[in-house]
């Protein structure tokens, strides 16, 4: 069974650095492929990053490209995204989800998703 549990959402600002985790209390974690999508206020659920079971191969969205970083450690079950140069359009609710099918870029891909932590990014 995958529970998947986030933190480290937050308010800062602008031009600052938040980190995000995922803890899954399951027993599949390293079996599975993880990804972060979010969802700003208004609009609809978007993909952030995406990361394979082994953590080589990853993926990211071009408006995060070159300021977030997504990695994962198995032997701990979580995923995590470092999030640096953060700005005001970031702000969202952001969610990890997994799935047992490699590099999915739409929610619809995912069968397992956390509850989502909010981060606030003041101008």
């Amino acid at each position: 069974q995958v529970q998947l549990v986030e933190s480290g959402g937050g308010l800062v600002q602008a031009g600052g650095s938040l980190g995000l985790s995922c803890v899954d209390s399951g027993r599949t974690f390293s079996t599975l492929h993880m990804a972060w999508f979010r969802q700003p206020p208004g609009k609809e659920r978007e993909l952030v990053a995406v990361i394979s079971w082994s953590g080589v191969d990853t993926y990211y969205t071009r408006s995060v490209n070159g300021r977030f970083t997504i990695s994962r450690d198995n032997d701990k079950n979580t995923l995590y995204l470092q999030m640096n140069s953060l700005k005001p359009e970031d702000t969202a609710v952001y969610y990890c989800a997994a799935d047992r099918k490699w590099n999915g870029r739409v929610p619809n891909d995912y069968d397992y998703w956390g509850q989502g932590t909010r981060v606030t990014v003041s101008s």
